[in-house]
């Protein structure tokens, strides 16, 4: 599976082996346990953030683990995004720390 992480004006295409994403279910679970208790989003507290703010979540770290060349990681988050929103093409990663303004893109969004 591809998605696409727009970031500024550059496109990065992270692709995922489909077992990754199944594999990699404990570690999701975790991730959504530790979200379950609430998470800083930008200046706000969310105390149980939605499917949308979770993968929103994912892209922020996807953007660090790039910044980071970690591919590992932005693989994994990549990952996380299709598992829980498999509709999900592409991620246009917010880069003024605002994660509440990133982009979720589907086809039926497009």
């Amino acid at each position: 599976m591809k998605l696409d992480v727009i970031v500024d004006e550059q496109t990065i295409a992270i692709y995922v082996p489909d077992a990754m994403i199944a594999e990699a279910e404990p570690v999701f679970s975790k991730m959504d346990a530790d979200m379950d208790r609430g998470w800083q989003i930008s200046r706000h507290w969310v105390d149980n953030p939605d499917r949308d703010q979770r993968c929103k979540i994912a892209a922020d770290k996807i953007l660090g683990a790039l910044e980071l060349e970690n591919r590992e990681m932005a693989t994994m988050m990549a990952a996380y995004i299709l598992a829980r929103a498999p509709e999900t093409t592409a991620v246009h990663v917010s880069t003024n720390g605002e994660i509440e303004e990133t982009l979720l893109i589907s086809e039926t969004s497009a």
